[in-house]
Parts: C-alpha cells; structure tokens; sequence
C-alpha cells in the first residue's frame, strides 16, 4: 500500500475539500485529486462522494480511515524516532460548543501548542458539534452522552451555570431577587426554541416554570453580549460569565447543573496525539473545577 496516497486520502477525509486538503499539504488541489484517483483506482473502490459542499466518504472510505490513522502514527513514531525525540505531529480537530472553546479552551492552549509545536490543532468552537462516529472530528466535548455509534465517551466535568443581569442595571437585580421574571417587565435573553441543537440548552424553565426568552440568539457568545450591553437578563455557563465586568449574578441560590462529556472514535484513542490532548484537558479541568463549578 502506497502511504503517499494513503496520505492524501487521510487529508481530504479529514478536511471534506480538495482545496482544504491541499492547502494543509502545502499542494495545490489537482496533485490531491490525483492522488485520491489512482488510490481508488488501485483499490477498485469509490472512497468518497463528490457532492456540492465537498467529499462525503463512502463506506468503503470509512473503513479505509482507520487504517490510515493507524499507518499516519506510525509514520510519526517513525519520524519522532529518527529525530531522537517523541515530538507529536499530524493534526488534531477538537469539536466543542461555543462557549466551552471561546472561554475555557482558547485561551488556555497555548501551553499545549507550545509543547507540540509540530502539531496542528483545528478547535472547531460552534453552535452545533462535529461527529467522531462519522470521523468528522477527532474529539468532542458535548453536552450529553451519546447513545450510540463507535465511541468511547465518559463525563469530563459538571459545570454550572446561572442567572445574570447587568451590572448598570441594579434596579432589575432588585426586581429579579423578589418578584417572578415573568411579572418584573424586564427582557429576557435566551435561545430560539425551535433552533436549539442541544436539549441541554432548554433550561429557562428550571428557572421559572413557563419562563420564555423575548430576546433570542442561537449563539451564547451573543447571549452574553447582549445582557452585559443592557439588553435583559439570561442564564449563562458561569465559567463564560466570570470576570466580565458587566455582568452580575443575581438569584445566586439558583443553579442549573449540566456537565460536559468526552467523545471519541475508539479507532484514534490509542494515537500519541490523541492521548496527550486527553491529559492535557483533564488537567486543565481539574485546576479550574471552581470556575466549572462554583461553590
């Protein structure tokens, strides 16, 4: 088997474009398409579907992508070898929900980085996840368990989140501490009902039963945006919220527990790459359970 093929197939499966794949191999979209060709040509297989938004793997694909992860680290053990260290390489794509990758992990992997400078890290921080099952991603933080496909998951952390107001506005922290949101006059900011991706994110009730957002965003990072610009008030992961200025806490005996849970293909659990950002993120965790979880 011809690993320089298999390489390129790695990439575009990884990457969904030719153009993506390309640019992360430093080649330009042709040379990939080739390489792609005459793999599927010596294996007598379609590995992908070429559709409008990119390459779909097919399933032949899809039981192809293991096999390639596993000569990939080979190959990078190889490589650590002959260069007489264990530097980790290759690319790693993390999927996370947008306020988990914004506040929490973005500003704390540069460490990470720094120690692994040969490694590419994709942070994919959006409403929505990426799929390991499909091998969309290497790794998921998500806001639930999920039931089914390949995976190996476990809880990562509990986190809390609460209710907040802000901090110009003392007259609605008055308000909210002694009369139902519902009969204060005040906004309330929240998620669109009928978008949410996550059920978890339906909590405005354990609230208030009934309580609705009159202001909406499917994005948190707005949500938060919008009740320390004066906009109303809204429930927030408190780790997002801690240290902004312009918000305050009010209703502090009210707290809506959640909790983040890992995600992974079981195929790339055993890469070095895979391992070491694991380690890493569980440190980082437990060093910040007060911020996840306040007391």
């Amino acid at each position: 088997m011809d690993w320089d093929k298999l390489q390129y197939f790695l990439f575009v499966a990884r990457h969904g474009t030719l153009a993506r794949a390309g640019a992360a191999l430093h080649v330009d979209a042709t040379t990939v398409s080739r390489r792609v060709s005459a793999l599927e040509a010596a294996l007598g297989q379609t590995l992908f579907e070429r559709a409008p938004s990119g390459f779909v793997l097919t399933a032949a694909g899809r039981a192809l992508v293991p096999h390639a992860e596993a000569m990939a680290a080979a190959a990078a053990r190889i490589h650590s070898a002959r260069e007489g260290g264990s530097a980790l390489s290759g690319q790693l794509r993390v999927s996370v929900s947008e306020g988990f990758g914004y506040s929490f992990i973005a500003p704390r992997v540069e460490g990470f980085a720094a120690a692994h400078p040969e490694l590419e890290i994709d942070l994919v921080a959006s409403s929505g996840f990426l799929n390991p099952s499909r091998r969309e991603a290497d790794m998921a933080v998500l806001l639930a368990r999920p039931r089914k496909g390949p995976l190996i998951t476990r809880k990562l952390s509990d986190y809390s989140l609460g209710l907040y107001a802000p901090t110009d506005r003392p007259d609605w922290q008055e308000a909210v501490a002694s009369v139902p949101l519902s009969r204060a006059g005040i906004p309330v900011i929240g998620y669109m009902p009928d978008i949410l991706y996550a059920p978890e994110l339906d909590y405005l009730g354990e609230i208030e039963p009934g309580l609705r957002a009159t202001i909406r965003s499917s994005s948190i990072l707005a949500q938060r945006r919008m009740i320390a610009g004066g906009a109303g008030v809204g429930v927030l992961p408190c780790f997002l919220a801690a240290g902004d200025p312009g918000l305050v806490r009010v209703r502090p005996e009210q707290t809506v527990a959640r909790a983040f849970w890992l995600a992974l293909h079981r195929d790339v659990a055993p890469q070095p790459r895979i391992r070491a950002f694991i380690d890493w993120l569980d440190a980082e965790v437990r060093e910040s359970r007060e911020l996840l979880v306040p007391g």
